[in-house]
């Protein structure tokens, strides 16, 4: 294909979903050192007089043009970076940088004067902030003093462009340090708003995967134990496993949307059944005012958490108690089962025995919700129950107002 201008800038268009303004910054760069360079163009009067043999000592002004350019160089290379730019070392060819031109201007003068607006903009370029203001100011009346004595009324004109560029230099790299660190700051955001949507999603996805799924597998059970003696029974259970499956589908899709709030009403009675389902007697209490929406909806889904490990985790569990008691600044919520999910183990004390329960583990469901309760200003524990089996105990306040699922 010819590589005329309109492939050259197809290659070059943004990319969909990125930033323009941050492509094109990214192809011109940002702004260093380089940029500064061409200014020393300002000292070709001085080095054509040095040159043509116009100049007295010629040695004292050829080493005094190597050193000036070199110290420019080393500063204006060394002011777009923060750190080096207020080092000593910088600051102090700074200070030699200003020596030197007062030194040699007054010695010479002529196009030796032009080196002054050069040393504007070389401190413009490492001082920023106030301070720059009153330094060009002091700096531009000194260029005007020794211009004054070298070239009479000429001396305005060094003195302003002295000011002027030392001024305009600083403002235009504030300005350019300050857009960088703001787009830097806005991809920052972006970065964290896509991590914050990832996890709420990935959580979202768990809780409702994980619940729905483990009901669906015992009810499956259930009915495949029923068919051969309770038709009807098994019918019932199928029913109830195509019911789920529809309420899990708009689940998903609110999830995926982002609009997706748990009740706490709705996952007790998502409970009662799945509970049911596996053998296990529910008993449900609840006790309290009405609960805000914010701390109803995380509950809800601490219920969903808690049952579903209880039916896939729980050996042996009989019962299941939901506890809901609601106060006035807080609520509690337990759930606590009389299984044996959580072994113990026997361990030798001298002449008797004590029974220590080994460490629990804790799933992805129950580290998420820990954080979101901690985020809300809650807590959430789990580990074995006071008389055997598994507790799960959250708290949060009830005027929380933490925005939970998004």
């Amino acid at each position: 294909m010819k590589d005329n201008r309109l492939t050259r800038t197809w290659r070059n268009r943004p990319r969909p979903g990125t930033d323009p303004d941050a492509h094109y910054a990214e192809r011109m760069g940002p702004p260093n050192g380089f940029s500064l360079l061409p200014w020393l163009l300002m000292g070709m009067g001085a080095f054509s007089h040095l040159f043509q043999g116009k100049t007295d000592n010629p040695w004292i002004g050829g080493a005094f043009l190597l050193a000036f350019n070199s110290l420019y160089i080393y500063v204006v290379f060394r002011a777009f970076d923060k750190r080096s730019r207020e080092s000593r070392s910088t600051r102090l060819a700074l200070v030699g940088l200003g020596l030197m031109t007062g030194v040699v201007s007054a010695w010479y003068g002529g196009p030796w004067l032009l080196f002054w607006p050069l040393l504007g903009l070389a401190t413009g370029a490492v001082l920023r902030g106030p301070k720059v203001g009153r330094v060009m100011l002091a700096l531009a009346v000194l260029a005007g003093v020794v211009a004054g004595v070298r070239d009479g009324w000429g001396a305005i004109n060094v003195a302003y462009g002295t000011l002027l560029s030392g001024l305009v230099t600083s403002a235009i790299l504030t300005l350019a340090e300050t857009v960088k660190e703001l787009r830097e700051t806005r991809q920052e955001l972006a970065r964290t708003a896509v991590e914050k949507e990832r996890l709420r999603f990935s959580r979202d996805l768990h809780d409702l995967l994980g619940h729905t799924l483990s009901v669906i597998v015992v009810k499956s059970e259930a009915a495949r134990r029923l068919a051969p003696r309770d038709l009807e029974a098994a019918l019932s259970q199928v029913n109830d496993i195509e019911s789920v499956g529809r309420q899990a589908l708009t689940e998903i899709r609110e999830a995926v949307t982002g609009y997706r709030e748990g009740s706490l009403n709705t996952e007790l009675d998502g409970a009662r059944s799945a509970l049911s389902a596996a053998g296990i007697e529910p008993v449900v209490r609840q006790s309290g005012p009405p609960l805000e929406p914010q701390p109803e909806s995380l509950l809800g889904w601490v219920v969903r958490e808690a049952v579903t490990n209880v039916v896939r985790h729980s050996r042996d569990a009989s019962r299941c108690t939901i506890t809901v008691t609601g106060g006035s600044e807080r609520v509690l919520l337990e759930i606590a089962d009389d299984g044996r999910g959580v072994r113990s183990e026997q361990h030798g004390s001298g002449t008797g025995t004590s029974t220590a329960p080994t460490a629990v583990r804790t799933g992805t469901g129950l580290k998420g919700l820990t954080e979101r309760l901690a985020a809300a200003g809650g807590s959430l524990t789990a580990g074995p129950g006071p008389r055997g089996g598994f507790l799960v105990k959250a708290e949060l306040p009830v005027d929380t107002q933490l925005e939970l699922t998004r």
